[in-house]
This record gives structure tokens, C-alpha cells and sequence, in this order.
């Protein structure tokens, strides 16, 4: 009988590497988030948000991959937060808009530079042509494997 072949290691795997990178990389951003009280997923909803001007829960829902739920949920701790507010529409209750107060408007270009420095952090020594590489790689799976739910946590 044949000895069965020694299965490759994890670190044999690209899905291993990108991962490893990736848990540093969200984990390190999260926390510089969490010392501005704001969560992953506030800050891809209000970054949207400020994107926009106004936003409908259901298209924030669709464009973010998230059910209206847990659009509702993050927008109520925005409003609770003082970043965000939302109305009814009179014309039709069914319908909500939300929009960023002045202190949302503020933070969002406060964050946007904690990110990017963030990124600095972890990709700053790759060359341009290097980090264009890496990114036209990363597009190009997320295009043939057809995701598109957004990372917010």
C-alpha cells in the first residue's frame, strides 16, 4: 500500500499569505478607528455616505452588499453618534434619507488621511509600479470571481 503524500503546508498558499496580510492590515485600521469611537463599518457607511451627499438605506444597503437591517442598525449609531441624520420623505413614509451632520461631514477627510496613512504603514515601501501590480492582481480575482459585498469588518 502507498503511503499517503504529505499535504502541503498552509503557507503554501497564496489564499494563506493574503489573509495573514490582510487580518494585520484590517485588524491595525480597526483599532485606529476604534480610538476615534467609530467601527469598521461606520466608517464605510459614512465614507458612502459623504460620497453621496444623501443616502437612501436601500441603496446604501445594495451598494455595501448589507441587508436594510443592518444599514438601519448602522445609521441609528451614527445618529446616536451625532455623524449622521435621517428623515422621512412626506411624500412617501416608506422612504428615509440620510446625510451626514457637520461633525460626520468633518471627521470623514480625518479618517480618509488615517487611512491612508494606515496604508503608508503597510504598502509605503512598495514601488509604484510595484503597488499597481498588486492592485491590478487584487481587481482583477475580485472581477473574475465576481464579489462584490464590500469589506466592512
Amino acid at each position: 500500500m502507498a503511503a499517503d503524500p504529505d499535504p502541503s503546508p498552509l503557507d503554501a498558499h497564496l489564499g494563506y499569505w493574503l489573509r495573514f496580510v490582510s487580518n494585520h492590515v484590517s485588524h491595525g485600521f480597526t483599532l485606529k478607528l476604534a480610538a476615534r469611537d467609530v467601527t469598521m463599518a461606520e466608517w464605510v457607511l459614512l465614507r458612502m455616505i459623504y460620497a453621496h451627499d444623501v443616502g437612501a438605506p436601500n441603496r446604501l444597503a445594495r451598494d455595501l452588499g448589507m441587508t436594510k437591517g443592518a444599514i438601519s442598525k448602522l445609521v441609528d449609531r451614527l445618529v446616536g453618534k451625532g455623524l449622521a441624520a435621517k428623515a422621512q420623505m412626506a411624500s412617501d413614509r416608506r422612504h428615509q434619507d440620510v446625510w451626514l451632520t457637520p461633525a460626520g461631514r468633518a471627521l470623514v477627510p480625518e479618517l480618509a488621511a488615517l487611512a491612508d496613512a494606515h496604508d503608508a504603514e503597510y504598502f509605503g515601501h512598495l514601488s509604484a509600479a510595484e503597488r499597481e501590480t498588486l492592485e491590478t492582481m487584487l481587481r482583477d480575482i475580485v472581477k473574475r470571481r465576481g464579489l462584490a459585498e464590500l469589506p466592512v469588518d
